[in-house]
């Protein structure tokens, strides 16, 4: 099934994401061998050239490793995955930070929207 991407962002890194928070959640496994580079394109409706570059982005980024005539692979390294871990936590944060700030919301204003919206309450101004 064709993936929607952002227009904001290249595609070939919303596919990288995507592989590394399928890594965190556990839905790709550690030292499992990813779809070839044509299997994955025709999965996620993009360009084979687009996956090709970006498995070359995990394998420069230490996440894949491709072992000739055998493929692509996860590595093993829980290191490298909670840093990855929280260089996502911190730009998805930080995005939101600068957001809400561009609509003049207060520090403490964020945080209670935050404490509202996890605990489930509707949000009323």
């Amino acid at each position: 099934m064709p993936k929607e991407f952002q227009s904001s962002r290249p595609i070939y890194m919303q596919i990288v994401d995507q592989i590394i928070i399928n890594i965190l959640q556990g839905k790709q496994r550690r030292n499992a061998k990813l779809l070839s580079v044509r299997e994955m394109a025709i999965e996620m409706g993009v360009n084979p050239n687009t996956l090709q570059r970006a498995y070359g982005e995990l394998e420069r980024m230490g996440v894949v490793e491709t072992k000739r005539g055998q493929g692509t692979f996860v590595v093993d390294n829980p290191n490298l995955f909670e840093q990855l871990r929280c260089n996502m936590q911190a730009e998805i944060v930080g995005q939101y930070v600068e957001e809400m700030k561009k609509l003049g919301v207060s520090n403490s204003e964020m945080i209670n929207l935050v404490k509202s919206f996890l605990e489930g309450d509707a949000y009323d101004h």
